[in-house]
C-alpha cells in the first residue's frame, strides 16, 4: 500500500506527457478555413500518425494529412509570390506610370511639331499649304513609328519629304510664274532634288538632328519598357521542387505539430529565401548597371538628342530650308531646265477657291503656357526616384524574412524541426554560388527564364553605354563664323524684336509666329542644338535671325545680285 502513490505520479507524469505530444488540432483548423487553404473536411478530429506525409514528417502525432500537405505546399508558394509581387509594386507602378507617360509626352512633341510645320505653311507658304499637308503628314507619322519601335530609316524619310517637298517650292516660289507644271515634269524635278541639292545643308543637318534624338528617345522608351518586363519575371518565379518543398517546411509544418503561431528563425528563412531566390539575386548586378545606364542615357539627352528642342525647331529649319531655294531660285531654274527640260504649262485654271485644310482642325491654335515642366526635368525626377530600387533583386530574400517571413531576434522560432531559441546551422549568403553549401535547399543549376532577362538586361546596357550617346560628346552653339558658307548654299537672316520669336516668310520678309507648343524650350537656346561640324546661320539671343553687324550671314558679293533678282520676279509675280 505505501507504494501505491509512487505508481499512481508516476502515471499522470507519463499521461501529462502523452498530452503534451499531442497537438491542439481545433487552432489548425481554425487557420487552415480562414486562410481558405483547402475545404475542411480534409483535417483529422484529432492528431494522427503522419506516416503517409512527405515534407512535414514527424514521430509524433500530427494535424496534417497527405492533401493538407499539398494544400500547403501551394500556399507557401502563394505567399511568396504575392510578398515578391508587394516588394515590387511600387518600382513596376513608377516604371509602367512613367513609360505611359513619356510616351504621352512624345505623342504630343510629334502632334505639336507636326502643327508647327502645317502652320508655316498656312501662314507663309499658304499657296502650298494644301498641298504639302500629305508630306508632312508622312513625315511625322515616320517620326512616330521610329520612336515606338518600327525599324524604318530617318534618312529615307527625311529625303522623301524633301523629295515631295522641292516640286512645290520650284512651281510656287522658284517659277511662280507657272500656272501649273505636269506630272511627268514635277516629277522629274522630284527626282533631280539630290542631285540639285536647293535645301543647301538643311536635310543633313535635319537628319543628324532627328536621327540622334529620335533614337535616344526610342532607346528610353526600351529600356522602361524593359524595367516592366523584368520585373513581370521575376514577380511570378517558377519555383523549383526543393524550394516548394523548403518554402512548406519552413512555413507549415510547424502547423501539422499545432504550432500556428510560431515564425521561422532568421537565419533558418534566410536559408531557405536565399536558396529559392538564388537565381533572382543573379540579376542584382545588371539591375543596377542598368539603372545607372538609364540614369547616364537620361543626362546625355540634350541639344540635338532632345526630342523636346529638335522636333519643336523642326519648322525653322523646313523654313531655312525654302528660303535657301528661293534665294538660289535663278540658278536652280535654270539646272531643272537642263536636267528636266522647260515645264509644260496646262490651261490656267481658277485660283479663286482652294480648300484649306486646316480650316476645320482646331488643334493647330496652340496656347503657351509659361513655366511649364520641360521634358528634361521629369526625366531626371523619374531617374532620381529610380535610383532608390537600385538593390532591389541583391537583397530581396534579406527583405522578405526581415519585414514579413522570420521571427525577431531574441524570440523562440521554428527551426523546420522544432521550436528552438536559436537557429544554429550555418546561413550562407546570396547568388548561386553560394547555395553550395546551403542545409536547406537543394540548388541545381540556373534558371533559363532568369538568364533570357539577364542577357535582355545585357543587351540593353551595351546600347545604353554610348552607342545611343556618345559617353562623354558635348554639344554646343556653333563657334564658326555665320558668313561661312559651303558651295552654293545661301543663307539669310532678318530683324525682329517680337519677343515671342520669328519665322521668315517667302518673299525674304520676316513675320511672327505663333506660340505653337506648351512645351517650347526656352528662347534663348531654340537654335543652340547645332552640331560644331555644320555652318548654319547665326542667331541672336532670342533665338531669332539676326542680320545686325557681327550677328547675321553674310551673303558672298557674288551672290547679291541673283538675291535682288529673285526678290523682284517675287514682287512682280506678286
Amino acid at each position: 500500500m505505501k507504494g501505491a502513490p509512487c505508481v499512481s505520479a508516476a502515471f499522470l507524469l507519463l499521461l501529462l506527457g502523452t498530452l503534451e505530444a499531442e497537438p491542439n488540432c481545433e487552432e489548425v483548423k481554425k487557420v487552415f478555413q480562414m486562410r481558405q487553404i483547402g475545404p475542411s473536411k480534409w483535417l483529422p478530429a484529432t492528431p494522427r500518425s503522419g506516416s503517409d506525409l512527405q515534407v512535414c514528417v514527424s514521430k509524433d502525432p500530427t494535424c496534417c494529412t497527405r492533401k493538407m500537405e499539398e494544400r500547403y505546399q501551394a500556399a507557401a508558394r502563394q505567399d511568396v509570390q504575392n510578398l515578391l509581387q508587394t516588394s515590387s509594386s511600387t518600382l513596376k507602378f513608377l516604371i509602367s506610370r512613367n513609360a505611359a507617360a513619356f510616351q504621352e509626352t512624345f505623342q504630343n512633341i510629334i502632334r505639336h511639331a507636326e502643327n508647327n510645320t502645317k502652320m508655316l505653311f498656312r501662314t507663309t507658304y499658304r499657296n502650298m499649304a494644301f498641298q504639302t499637308a500629305a508630306p508632312i503628314r508622312e513625315l511625322f507619322t515616320d517620326v512616330a513609328l521610329f520612336i515606338f519601335g518600327s525599324e524604318i530609316n530617318v534618312d529615307e524619310f527625311i529625303n522623301r519629304f524633301f523629295d515631295s517637298l522641292f516640286p512645290l517650292v520650284y512651281n510656287h516660289l522658284i517659277n511662280p510664274a507657272l500656272t501649273d507644271i505636269s506630272s511627268d515634269f514635277a516629277e522629274c524635278v522630284r527626282m533631280a532634288r539630290k542631285d540639285l541639292n536647293p535645301f543647301g545643308h538643311l536635310p543633313k543637318l535635319m537628319t543628324s538632328q532627328m536621327t540622334k534624338s529620335l533614337m535616344a528617345s526610342h532607346m528610353f522608351l526600351q529600356a522602361l519598357n524593359l524595367g516592366i518586363e523584368v520585373i513581370n519575371t521575376t514577380d511570378h518565379l517558377q519555383y523549383t521542387k526543393e524550394c516548394s518543398r523548403a518554402l512548406l517546411k519552413m512555413q507549415f509544418c510547424s502547423h501539422c505539430h499545432g504550432l500556428t503561431n510560431r515564425k521561422p528563425c532568421m537565419g533558418y528563412c534566410l536559408n531557405v529565401m536565399r536558396g529559392c531566390l538564388a537565381n533572382m539575386a543573379e540579376i542584382d548586378r545588371h539591375w543596377r548597371e542598368y539603372i545607372r545606364s538609364l540614369e547616364e542615357l537620361s543626362n546625355g539627352i540634350q541639344g540635338t538628342y532632345d526630342i523636346e528642342q529638335v522636333l519643336l525647331n523642326l519648322h525653322l529649319l523646313v523654313n531655312d530650308a525654302i528660303m535657301n531655294a528661293q534665294l538660289n531660285g535663278p540658278k536652280l531654274s535654270a539646272m531643272v531646265n537642263r536636267a528636266c527640260g522647260h515645264p509644260i504649262r496646262k490651261p490656267a485654271q481658277s485660283l479663286d477657291y482652294q480648300p484649306d485644310p486646316y480650316s476645320d482642325q482646331h488643334g493647330l491654335k496652340i496656347t503657351h503656357k509659361e513655366n511649364d515642366e520641360t521634358l528634361a526635368s521629369r526625366r531626371k525626377e523619374f531617374v532620381n526616384s529610380l535610383r532608390l530600387y537600385r538593390a532591389l533583386y541583391g537583397g530581396l530574400a534579406d527583405q522578405l524574412c526581415v519585414n514579413d517571413l522570420a521571427a525577431a531576434d531574441g524570440l523562440t522560432c521554428w527551426s523546420g524541426d522544432d521550436v528552438v531559441k536559436s537557429y544554429t546551422r550555418q546561413v550562407v549568403g546570396n547568388g548561386i554560388k553560394a547555395q553550395s553549401s546551403n542545409p536547406e535547399v537543394k540548388v541545381k543549376g540556373t534558371d533559363p527564364v532568369i538568364n533570357q532577362v539577364i542577357d535582355k538586361l545585357k543587351h540593353i546596357n551595351q546600347l545604353l553605354q554610348g552607342k545611343v550617346i556618345p559617353k562623354y560628346e558635348k554639344w554646343r552653339p556653333t563657334e564658326k563664323g555665320s558668313g561661312q558658307i559651303d558651295g552654293d548654299d545661301i543663307q539669310v537672316s532678318g530683324d525682329c524684336d517680337d519677343e515671342d520669336g520669328c519665322i521668315a516668310s517667302g518673299n525674304g520678309e520676316v513675320k511672327k509666329t505663333f506660340k505653337t507648343s506648351e512645351r517650347l524650350p526656352d528662347k534663348k537656346n531654340r537654335h543652340n542644338f547645332v552640331p560644331d561640324d555644320v555652318d548654319t546661320t547665326s542667331r541672336a539671343k532670342d533665338g531669332t535671325n539676326s542680320n545686325k553687324p557681327g550677328g547675321g550671314v553674310i551673303v558672298p558679293s557674288g551672290n547679291v545680285m541673283v538675291i535682288l533678282i529673285s526678290l523682284a520676279a517675287l514682287i512682280l509675280s506678286w
